[in-house]
């Protein structure tokens, strides 16, 4: 809140719109490069889970991930920067409406944006209120039969977690908008590292060294085949358990019917998946445009590139080591990380205190998401809906008051969509980033390199890949092609044809539509294209 306060007085030094939405443009290198947007309740809940779950197969799953500072900012930061400047574009649907003379391009972007940031959205709701659940004087967290007394199986204290997460960081969002977003975002990616090289430590003293920690989770997992250390994953009897009651249970275990969690094709994909999310998010579009120049972007790539390495790998041994100290955890593995922080620290004097320094990691990952994606759906629904086509000659003090008035209603509408929450948060997380990228990899690299296309072949790049997608999920959801004992243990999942994630279908399906459709309609107007892509003339000096 104190952050959120300093943050108001810096952005009155420019406009509301400017200030709020983009930070007045003057972003520097750690703030750019450490901003927690790119860690997120999936980091310290979701992919810890599947770490736990399936063993050391999930390093290479995530392995891709490592080069997304090169790709989000090295190929598309320095472009963007500079149409953002020349367009005086404040959002990433702006960006796309001034380079095509567009409003309908711009409403489209922002309608695909808060579609994907929603769901997302949702997803980092419940992992915050599961940190705070878990931390609750008196939960039990420990023994692993608990029921936490409340309301149904999640408990009050769930609920609890949820209310205080929700009045925290709308606050503190509402009062500085991006710039309270980006400095907690900071402040936050300190605590990170704190926490996680403090559970790295102790995780290890714990389990006896990381050898010793492979060895008992593989003893606690399936000691005959070793599929705990090996690809393509263990395949836990406990999640997702077979039911006589329904035989048809989707991904459901089964001793004939092996499930394997990273067959080759899908371990191909991941090194497509997590660079093109990297590549193709609004979120991380709009800090390189709040960027104060193209040597604070150049500087964040090695700055993220070393913090990135600093959090993966030691969540992985954490894990690892999570596996064998804590045998099972039926229908909890998202839980593990807290559960560490406080079965390591349980023993310590000030103990609890350490704990909370841990838990600080994964609730300030949460919580950074969560004010950075308010920002960009209010700025959707004020700037991009209201003021473009509702209102365009709204004052300033009306764009202020329905700022406000939209985070609330989104944070209200996330808290009701999280009274009974998705499953598995990671399924979730992968769907939001791949269906983003999916919708604007693409178009994001045409907008900014190839003076040739055009707005319908940006819908058309936008459209055929957000269909694309959406068509595999909701393929794989039904079960319309038959069942794939592939990728994810859940219900929620896609079909993968060919074994390959969706997000490379949808890309090639971008690619071809945005290209042939761009090819066989008129080209933009020379002027505007020359206005983006040619250096200014410099006036001759006169004799």
């Amino acid at each position: 809140m104190w952050i959120g306060m300093l943050a108001n007085k810096a952005m009155q030094a420019g406009t509301f719109m400017k200030g709020f939405f983009l930070g007045n443009r003057g972003l520097g290198a750690w703030a750019l490069a450490l901003t927690a947007t790119v860690q997120s309740g999936g980091t310290f809940m979701g992919f810890p889970s599947l770490v736990y779950t399936h063993g050391w197969i999930v390093a290479l799953w995530i392995a891709g991930y490592m080069v997304v500072p090169l790709t989000g900012f090295g190929v598309l930061g320095k472009r963007l920067a500079q149409l953002s400047r020349k367009t005086g574009a404040l959002t990433v649907p702006d960006m796309f409406r001034a380079r095509f003379n567009s409003p309908r391009l711009g409403l489209a972007a922002s309608l695909f944006i808060m579609f994907y940031m929603s769901f997302m959205m949702v997803a980092q709701f419940k992992a915050g209120a599961l940190v705070m659940k878990l931390a609750w004087p008196g939960s039990g967290m420990l023994a692993l039969t608990e029921e936490v007394s409340g309301t149904g199986s999640l408990g009050t204290a769930y609920y609890i977690g949820l209310a205080v997460f929700t009045v925290t960081v709308v606050g503190y969002t509402l009062l500085g908008g991006f710039l309270a977003a980006v400095w907690t975002d900071l402040f936050q990616s300190v605590m990170m590292f704190v926490g996680v090289v403090v559970l790295l430590v102790l995780a290890l003293w714990q389990a006896g060294g990381l050898e010793q920690a492979t060895r008992k989770a593989i003893e606690n997992t399936d000691a005959a085949s070793a599929s705990y250390a090996f690809g393509p994953g263990y395949d836990d009897p406990k999640v997702n358990p077979s039911d006589p009651k329904n035989p048809g249970k989707p991904m459901a275990f089964d001793h004939d019917r092996p499930r394997a969690f990273m067959p080759l094709g899908l371990a191909f994909s991941y090194f497509f998946v997590w660079v093109y999310s990297g590549l193709g998010s609004p979120a991380g579009m709009v800090r390189i445009m709040a960027s104060k120049s193209t040597g604070v972007i150049r500087r964040s790539i090695y700055l993220l590139s070393v913090y990135n390495l600093f959090i993966y790998i030691p969540l992985i041994i954490i894990c690892i080591c999570g596996r064998a100290l804590i045998p099972e955890l039926p229908d909890k593995t998202d839980e593990i990380i807290p559960r560490m922080a406080l079965l390591t620290t349980q023993d310590f004097p000030g103990g609890s205190f350490i704990a909370g320094l841990i838990l600080a990691a994964p609730f300030g990952a949460v919580m950074a998401t969560v004010s950075s994606y308010l920002v960009v759906i209010a700025s959707g629904l004020v700037r991009d809906v209201y003021q473009r086509f509702m209102n365009p000659q709204a004052s300033a003090y009306e764009l202020r008051r329905l700022s406000y008035v939209a985070m609330v209603a989104v944070g209200v509408i996330a808290v009701l969509a999280n009274i009974d929450p998705p499953r598995y948060l990671q399924a979730v997380v992968v769907f939001s980033g791949t269906g983003a990228a999916a919708t604007f990899c693409v178009p994001a690299l045409m907008l900014a390199f190839w003076r040739r296309a055009t707005e319908r072949g940006m819908l058309a790049g936008m459209v055929g890949g957000a269909a694309t997608v959406l068509s595999l999920y909701t393929i794989g959801f039904l079960g319309l092609a038959g069942e794939q004992r592939i990728g994810q243990f859940t219900g929620f999942r896609p079909y993968f044809l060919l074994d390959l994630d969706p997000l490379l279908c949808g890309l090639a399906v971008s690619f071809l539509a945005g290209i042939l459709v761009s090819l066989g309609t008129a080209p933009p107007d020379k002027a505007l294209v020359s206005r983006l892509f040619d250096a200014e003339a410099k006036p001759e000096a006169t004799a």
